[in-house]
């Protein structure tokens, strides 16, 4: 596993930044005919056109996943994505003409920087024409440009976050990788188990949210506590996944965000997982289960990178 494995061929990654504003967008273009699937965990998520990727439903293509900042108002961001794809030639086929399927999910960053400064329109396109393939760029940039972790204790207490990246190979050779927007309100865990990145106590110390919800006599003072949190990830493959497969992985790799994050999947978490696969051929029984083992591993690997980035 590494941050230096560059996503699967054909996946594009890109990022709109407004770093006064602390805010921005990010978007995956996977190859044409890709599928997708979607977990969604926690009590707050904000998403735009994820039932249209659920296993129910009769589309199978994605044509784009944007991940934004800007809580609700950044999903106007999706709308410059399904131009820049419209004009690009990239969308589900109809009778009618192309029609770009573009699921999307929010993090609620407006108390970070300027709250009217929201990814719009105008974002989303710049975003795309800005993606390129390899390892993308990390850090305060993109969606996790007003970021931060371990917010128990109120924003001006927590630790800033952004985006992570990592990625890995099969034994059969298939490429997994993970794209994370961490702006969660637990903690991010590392390896050992010990708290990477979490609140700040009165002189600077590191706490640990876990353990100061495990003392609290009673709720805590709701006015201190930044409410409204999200960790979001797209996980990228070339193996051979169906929709359904997909939405096994997605589920999979939600297991590890539990891994790096404390807690998780929180009533004031909005936590939302995707999955693309560029794969040719049938589903096998076991492709779904190795590649969803990898993603899930991959997927913790990026959630701590995005707090070792400068």
């Amino acid at each position: 596993m590494s941050e230096e494995i560059a996503p699967p061929e054909g996946f594009l990654i890109g990022h709109w930044t407004d770093a006064r504003g602390a805010t921005g967008c990010s978007v995956v273009i996977p190859p044409a005919a890709s599928r997708g699937g979607v977990d969604i965990r926690g009590g707050g998520p904000g998403t735009r056109e994820t039932d249209v990727i659920g296993p129910l439903a009769g589309t199978a293509e994605v044509t784009a996943v944007l991940l934004t900042g800007g809580s609700a108002f950044g999903l106007a961001a999706a709308d410059g994505v399904t131009r820049w794809l419209e004009e690009s030639g990239r969308g589900y086929e109809t009778p009618a003409g192309l029609v770009p399927i573009v699921p999307a999910a929010v993090v609620y960053d407006l108390a970070e920087g300027d709250p009217r400064a929201r990814p719009g329109p105008d974002a989303g396109y710049a975003a795309c024409a800005s993606a390129a393939a390899g390892v993308p760029e990390r850090g305060r940039i993109g969606a996790g440009t007003g970021a931060a972790v371990g917010k128990i204790r109120g924003r001006e207490r927590s630790v800033p976050a952004g985006i992570g990246y990592a990625a890995a190979r099969s034994g059969r050779g298939e490429a997994v990788a993970a794209l994370a927007v961490v702006n969660a309100f637990g903690d991010v865990i590392g390896e050992d188990g010990r708290v990477l990145a979490g609140p700040r106590g009165e002189d600077g110390e590191e706490l640990s949210t876990a353990g100061l919800i495990a003392a609290m006599e009673g709720p805590p003072d709701w006015t201190r506590v930044e409410e409204r949190n999200t960790t979001l990830v797209c996980v990228m493959t070339d193996a051979a996944l169906d929709k359904a497969a997909c939405a096994r992985v997605a589920r999979m790799a939600s297991g590890g965000v539990a891994r790096a994050v404390d807690p998780v999947h929180s009533d004031v978490d909005g936590d939302v997982v995707f999955c693309l696969s560029s794969g040719d051929g049938a589903t096998d029984r076991f492709t779904p289960i190795s590649i969803g083992t990898i993603a899930a591993t991959v997927t913790a690997a990026a959630i701590r990178d995005a707090v070792r980035q400068p």
